[in-house]
């Protein structure tokens, strides 16, 4: 007799096996035609154009991390607010939990809003466009080279 754990050890093995069934029949069924053209760097439908080596703003990671942070305050608010009005927990609490859940959300919702206005007085919501610095990497390939790959991949685009 299997426990349990047993069959949960059964699903994962069962599913590796058909992960690796389906991958090995992916690789044999699907045609293999690399050519100069598909095994260039693609980004955005943008050719690309000189080196790849340019820093991001890194305000593109603080505008994306404070939109997940209110992404997930609106998570927890909509199962709050279907709970909150729970007629049956207000009245077999005679109304304490109705005050219990409001000074919850309040804590929850003045935490975050201590976070907004930290990165508001930090000045990470400005959004000042720097001017963009190419770097100068040392490298071994010479710059007219890539001058050369981008001019060719320019004709065939025309």
């Amino acid at each position: 007799m299997l426990t349990d754990f047993g069959y949960i050890l059964l699903f994962i093995i069962a599913g590796l096996a058909l992960l690796g069934v389906m991958l090995t029949i992916a690789k044999v069924l699907r045609p293999s035609r690399p050519n100069e053209e598909k095994l260039t760097t693609y980004e955005s439908g943008e050719d690309p154009m000189g080196n790849a080596n340019i820093q991001f703003n890194v305000r593109f990671y603080v505008i994306a991390l404070i939109f997940v942070l209110f992404e997930v305050e609106l998570l927890f608010l909509f199962p709050w607010s279907v709970v909150f009005g729970n007629e049956e927990l207000i009245r077999q609490t005679n109304g304490q939990w109705g005050w219990f859940a409001m000074a919850e959300m309040t804590v929850f919702i003045g935490i975050l809003i201590f976070g907004l206005a930290y990165a508001w007085a930090k000045g990470y919501l400005d959004w000042v466009r720097p001017k963009p610095q190419v770097p100068h990497i040392q490298s071994p390939v010479p710059a007219d080279l890539y001058q050369k790959v981008n001019a060719k991949y320019a004709k065939k685009a025309e």
